[in-house]
């Protein structure tokens, strides 16, 4: 375990944020469904736009999309994930991957819930990026 107080010490990692972006989007009926690649998109500009909001510190984002949303591209501030097969097997690889940092999800979808609390990370739902 490293020193707080050593200067020499590296500085914590941010906070990972890991967006299960279908589960997102589809939070909300606003016809995402017509363009998946362009609902997406929406999703990630206002993830670098406004990261998490009410979060003061620094925060690691990853946006993870699947099928028709595949090829959104990353921007500053927003690392985009597209997941060869399910999105939420690659949420939970994700979060397996940053093991020993905070890593925070969202989503609604309760079992990928319980798959990534088994493995430490806290999940909050759509809401939180969307309000």
């Amino acid at each position: 375990m490293t020193d707080p107080l050593d200067p020499a010490a590296p500085p914590p990692s941010p906070l990972l944020l890991v967006v299960d972006g279908a589960n997102v989007v589809g939070s909300r009926p606003d016809g995402w469904w017509r363009d998946r690649k362009g609902a997406a998109e929406r999703l990630r500009d206002r993830l670098a736009r406004e990261g998490l909001p009410g979060h003061p510190g620094p925060v690691e984002i990853v946006l993870v999309v699947e099928g028709a949303a595949r090829g959104v591209a990353s921007v500053p501030g927003v690392r985009v994930e597209s997941a060869p097969g399910s999105g939420d097997d690659r949420i939970v690889e994700l979060t397996a991957e940053h093991a020993g940092r905070a890593r925070l999800v969202v989503t609604a979808d309760r079992e990928l819930r319980r798959r990534v609390t088994a493995l430490g990370a806290d999940v909050t739902g759509p809401r939180t990026v969307l309000d």
